[in-house]
């Protein structure tokens, strides 16, 4: 939906960085209060802080590899994301970057599932609302970029059935898992998400800063904050 939006729509720069600052609230929020608190109650704070940790350092490592072959902006709306032309290979690299993005929010799904009632389809939601904004601004880069519909259409295609591989996977492979694992894994995302939403999503929202973002963020952190708690 938020890929169609962005390269079938020309939304205004500011829409853009509004809507990705609600989704990063919603990611904030999400990860503060669902994951993090999650996985200190399956197994306690080291296996919480470890897989933190590793998630963040995992991401990063990732990042950087692909941010050398053009995916740096991957999420940027604008002029930032290199053409085929500009940069070989950089196309192959956004898809990779994409695809890094999405995958921790997908095992998180399948791992919250595991416990069944409403926290699974709460977090659900909250990956839903955060990913809409994705790839709107995303997709509008894409645009600006000179991809093809084709492209941006088939990649977001191609996210869309590997994470939901990645959510049967996190669902059907983790559970028998021990909760000192299934806690150090749900940290692992947690980690690996915190650090997607400040490198990719943050600096979209507040490059075209207006006097609204910082109440836009809130919004959605605390929109993400009632969900949880209506959940629980």
């Amino acid at each position: 939906m938020g890929a169609a939006i962005g390269y079938l729509i020309n939304v205004p720069r500011r829409l853009v960085a509004s809507v990705m600052a609600f989704g990063a609230g919603v990611l904030l929020s999400t990860v503060a209060f669902d994951l993090i608190d999650e996985a200190h109650e399956q197994g306690g704070i080291m296996p919480t802080l470890a897989g933190a940790v590793g998630g963040a350092l995992l991401y990063t490592g990732c990042n950087v590899l692909l941010a050398r072959r053009g995916a740096r902006h991957r999420k940027r709306s604008g002029e930032q994301q290199p053409s085929e032309q500009e940069q070989s290979g950089s196309g192959t690299a956004i898809a990779l970057g994409a695809l890094l993005d999405g995958v921790p929010e997908s095992i998180v799904i399948g791992a919250s599932l595991l416990g069944g009632g409403s926290a699974g389809v709460v977090t659900i939601a909250a990956v839903f609302i955060s990913n809409v904004p994705e790839g709107l601004s995303s997709a509008a880069g894409m645009r600006s970029a000179g991809r093809s519909s084709r492209y941006v259409f088939g990649l977001w295609a191609a996210i869309a059935a590997v994470s939901a591989a990645a959510a049967i996977a996190g669902y059907t492979l983790l559970g028998d898992a021990p909760a000192g694992v299934l806690a150090g894994i749900t940290a692992l995302a947690a980690g690996a998400i915190l650090a997607m939403v400040a490198d990719t999503m943050i600096p979209e929202a507040f490059d075209d800063a207006h006097l609204l973002v910082g109440l836009i963020t809130v919004t959605g952190f605390l929109v993400a904050f009632g969900l949880s708690q209506v959940g629980g």
